[in-house]
Formats: C-alpha cells, sequence, structure tokens
C-alpha cells in the first residue's frame, strides 16, 4: 500500500494545533453560553454524549440505552480506523495539558521515562475498576473523567473569574477616565452577550479548581503525564485504537532516539519498539525525525525499523494476575459500595434539597455526571454543589441552597442542559405544581410571631397564585398583628421565602425535602 510520508506536508502540525484550539473555543463557547434563553444556541449536553466513558458507565450502573451511546458508537469506529486521535485532536483537556507542557524542561522528561514505562498500565486499571462499579450500580466516571473536570473548572471556575476580570476592568477604566461616551456603549454590549454571563457565587469551587490543576499542572515535569498514566477515557480510546488500521512505519532509521526523546506520550520506547495505543498521532516523530525516516500508512503490517519490528503487534493482553487483581477489586467495590449506599440513605436528610423533579435519590446519584451545567445556568445561583451533605457519593451534585437563592417559579433551565436526564425535562406548568419540599416557619425567629413586629415579606414574595404563605391576624397591645403560616397543600418549596426572608443569620423560614415530587 501506498506510504504516506508526512514530511511533505509541513502544515500537518499546524493543522492539528488549530484543530485543538478550533474544538477547545467551541467547548469554552456552548458551557458559555449556556445561559438563559438557551434558544438557538449549541445544547451543552452534546459534550457528554461525545465522552463513551460517561455515556456507557452511566449506562452500565443505570441498566438503560442512553441516546449518547450511538454518537459514542461513531467516535469508537474512528478510533479502530484511525487510532486514538481524539486525545490529541479534540479532548479540550489535553489541548490544556499540552498548553501547559509547553513550559516543560524536557531535561526532566528523561527522569521519569522509566517510571512511566511501567505504571501506565494504571489508567486502564482505572478504566477497569470504573467499569466493575458500574455494575453494581455505582457511576464513577464523573471522578476521573477529563471532560467532566475541565467542564466543571469551566462553569465554576474559569467563566465566573474571566467575566468578574473583564466586568471589573471596564468599570475601572470608565469611572476612572470619565468616558462615558462611546467606551460605555461598548460596554453595554458586552453586558448583553459576553459579559451576560451572571457572576455567582459557588460552594467549594476551590475543591474543583485544586482538581482541575491536580491534573493540568503535572505536565509540567512531565509531558501529558495524565493521559500517558492515569486518564481513564484515554484508556479506553487506547483499547479502541490498539489495532486501528493507521500505523506508523519507519524506513531507514539510524537510531538516533530523536523521535523517542521527544514523544509526549512515551509511545516509542527507547529500542524503538511503537506501541500503538499509547500513540495521539501527534507527528512529532514525523516532523523531529533528521532523516525523515518516519511515516504513516493504512496498512495492517507496521514498517521496520532499522531491522526492528514495531512493538503494536506484541501488545500483551491482560494477565491472569491481573484479571484476578480486577475481579477482586470488583467484588470488594461491590460490597464497599453497598455499604456506602446504605449509609447514604441513612445520611439523606430533610436539608437536602434537589433540583425539581429529580430522580429518586439512589438513581440521581448515578445518573448525575458533576458537570456543573445546572449549577451554572441557575438564575438565582440557588444550586450549588453539595460536599458531604448528601453523603460521599452525593459529592458535587447539585443541591438548593435556598440562603443563597431560590428555585425560580417561571424556569425549568436545570432540566434542559442535564446532558443524562438526572434532572429529566419537564414543561412549566408541569414543573410548577410538583413540590421540591416544604417551608417551615420557626416562630421562635419569625419578627412577627417572636418579636410582635411587622413583616410581610416570605407571603408578598410566594409565587403561588392561591399563596401557599398565608397570615393570621392577631392582636398585640391592641394592634393587630399579620402573623405568617404555611399551607402546606399548596407550598411547593421553592425556598423563595427563605431566600427573602430579611432574619439573619438564620433564616425564619426554611425549606425541608418533605414530601417532595422525584422521579
Amino acid at each position: 500500500m501506498r506510504i504516506i510520508n508526512f514530511k511533505k506536508i509541513q502544515k500537518l502540525a499546524l493543522i492539528r494545533k488549530t484543530v485543538q484550539v478550533f474544538f477547545l473555543g467551541i467547548f469554552v463557547y456552548i458551557l458559555w453560553s449556556t445561559t438563559y434563553p438557551l434558544t438557538g444556541k449549541i445544547p451543552p449536553e452534546i459534550i457528554f454524549k461525545a465522552d463513551p466513558l460517561i455515556m456507557i458507565a452511566t449506562a452500565l450502573s443505570e441498566r438503560l440505552l442512553l441516546g449518547g451511546l450511538l454518537f459514542c458508537a461513531v467516535l469508537s469506529i474512528a478510533a479502530f480506523i484511525i487510532g486514538r486521535y481524539f486525545c490529541g485532536w479534540i479532548c479540550p483537556m489535553g489541548t490544556v495539558i499540552d498548553f501547559i507542557g509547553w513550559f516543560n524542561n524536557a531535561k526532566k522528561l528523561e527522569r521519569f521515562k522509566r517510571i512511566n514505562l511501567k505504571l501506565r498500565e494504571l489508567k486502564f486499571y482505572l478504566l477497569g475498576a470504573i467499569i466493575l462499579l458500574a455494575l453494581p450500580g455505582v457511576q464513577a466516571a464523573w471522578l476521573f473523567d477529563p471532560i467532566v473536570i475541565i467542564s466543571r473548572f469551566v462553569s465554576l471556575n474559569f467563566i465566573p473569574a474571566v467575566t468578574a476580570l473583564i466586568n471589573g476592568f471596564f468599570i475601572w477604566i470608565i469611572q476612572s477616565s470619565g468616558m462615558y461616551g462611546w467606551l460605555l456603549d461598548i460596554y453595554r454590549d458586552l453586558k448583553v452577550s459576553l459579559l451576560g454571563v451572571n457572576v455567582y457565587f459557588f460552594s467549594h469551587a476551590w475543591m474543583v479548581f485544586l482538581c482541575f490543576l491536580a491534573v493540568s499542572m503535572p505536565a509540567l515535569l512531565v509531558l501529558r503525564f495524565w493521559c500517558r498514566l492515569l486518564c481513564p477515557l484515554g484508556a479506553l480510546y487506547a483499547l479502541f485504537g490498539r489495532h486501528s488500521l493507521l500505523s506508523r512505519n519507519v524506513k531507514g532509521c539510524i537510531f538516533c532516539r530523536r523521535c523517542a526523546d521527544i514523544c509526549p506520550m512515551a509511545a516509542i520506547n527507547q529500542d524503538m519498539a511503537y506501541e500503538k495505543q499509547e500513540c495521539i498521532l501527534c507527528m512529532k516523530c514525523v516532523y523531529g525525525c533528521p532523516q525523515a525516516a518516519t511515516s504513516f500508512s493504512f496498512s495492517k503490517k507496521g514498517g521496520s525499523c532499522g531491522g526492528k519490528p514495531n512493538a503494536e503487534n506484541n501488545v500483551k493482553g491482560i494477565s491472569r494476575r491481573q484479571l484476578l487483581t480486577l475481579l477482586a477489586c470488583g467484588l470488594g467495590a461491590e460490597i464497599f459500595t453497598k455499604k456506602i449506599k446504605t449509609k447514604s440513605r441513612e445520611s439523606e436528610n430533610i436539608y437536602v434539597i434537589r433540583p425539581p423533579l429529580a430522580l429518586k435519590e439512589e438513581e440521581f446519584l448515578n445518573r448525575c455526571v458533576r458537570c456543573g451545567n445546572c449549577m451554572k445556568v441557575c438564575p438565582t445561583n440557588g444550586l450549588q454543589p453539595a460536599f458531604l451533605q448528601a453523603g460521599i457519593l452525593g459529592l458535587w451534585t447539585p443541591i438548593l441552597v435556598a440562603d443563597i437563592g431560590y428555585c425560580e417559579y417561571n424556569c425549568t433551565l436545570c432540566s434542559q442542559v442535564c446532558p443524562t436526564a438526572a434532572i429529566p425535562k419537564v414543561l412549566l406548568k408541569v414543573k410548577q405544581k410538583k413540590k421540591l419540599g416544604i417551608a417551615k416557619i420557626d416562630r421562635g425567629l419569625c419578627l412577627p410571631w417572636a418579636k410582635q413586629k411587622e413583616c410581610l415579606v416570605c407571603e408578598e414574595h410566594c409565587p403561588i397564585s392561591q399563596k401557599a404563605i398565608k397570615l393570621r391576624k392577631s392582636s398585640f397591645n391592641k394592634q393587630v398583628l399579620l402573623k405568617p403560616y404555611i399551607d402546606e397543600e399548596l407550598c411547593i418549596g421553592c425556598g423563595i421565602c427563605q431566600a427573602k426572608c430579611p432574619v439573619t443569620p438564620a433564616r425564619a423560614v426554611k425549606i425541608f425535602a418533605i414530601n417532595s415530587d422525584r422521579g
């Protein structure tokens, strides 16, 4: 078959970088534009429907067929043809890691080379653990999936920080220069477009940021550290692409080992053996070869390298010891997760308010990928990432914190942006009749009840037409005082009464997850 010598196509490296930047830009744009209104914008769930690891793990843990599996099948078929292309050309986390890798001191790479070769099987163990955890019904892919990790970072850290920075800069420059003309017009235009995203507070956002740094910053020491050793999505694509039709060929090699030294994935060993499943098609070996000896072709047989065959067909399968280890881990994981689920059920409390019509708790924990879309799009900032309020398995799942914001009565945005239907899509008129919980008034804190002071804030803000918060006349010092009470039949637990209550720091009215309509 005709050999394709990429050395002649000098623009290929530039094309790859352009494609990487393009997909990273599209990725950020989709998340940035995930705000009110959503009409005419790219649906954010497309990001996760293009993620085989999330789709497979969720489908296994929930025993259902997701629509994204078909799209993932197309991407997987492409990997069977051309190899691990996704990691080197499309993955937004891979692009960020490549950028950080530009500041890597190449000398540091040599010290970690032997360690990398021994530990790069870790990503396959991690992938196996995720699949094994999914079998007893625990979806753990969200914790290690690179698409989810960078999505959380962009939604909860990057966009709020950049928006606040640009917004603050314009305000400062306009006020300090007194330019209230054309510059103010530009600022107003930006406020309805680029800066139209509200700058919100997200609790525990620092943990999301630290998680992102833990994945990306090791590239300063070892190029593509995460991709080589730990990325379970990369491991999945490696399995798809280990016998791909596109192969690396070497003819006329002088054993300078330049390609092995510059390979960011250590896919070329020092003995010049080629590990196809580790190759991300970065083409550095093509352009770095002083003899122009490297090329790629759609051939079943790899070319030779100074008389030594490529190792792409010598990849060892899983050993008996590795299989037994995985099975033992799977059994242990099943026992452990059953205990965790039991504790999680016991830890479920009336203070954990989920988004409207969210699935039943156990199913919700499996289906939710902790992407942060629902929190970012919530117009009141009421949806916040949980820490341990819902147990260990509930980490970073959305909960309504009514002290910060409430569930807007005329909004269904969270259901529209959820990629796995953990928050099912719902019509507004249906959502308005469903309960998130029930409000309770603490008469020891409420101004009319505790201090005999007039306050009608909760009743005035109640969105129910018949008013779920009603007022009862009471006499005090020969004066008529109106005291609020809750009509539990009408209350839907939206939390606006708690959010607007003037009593601080503890609010006199609180929402509890009682009789909530879920699933």
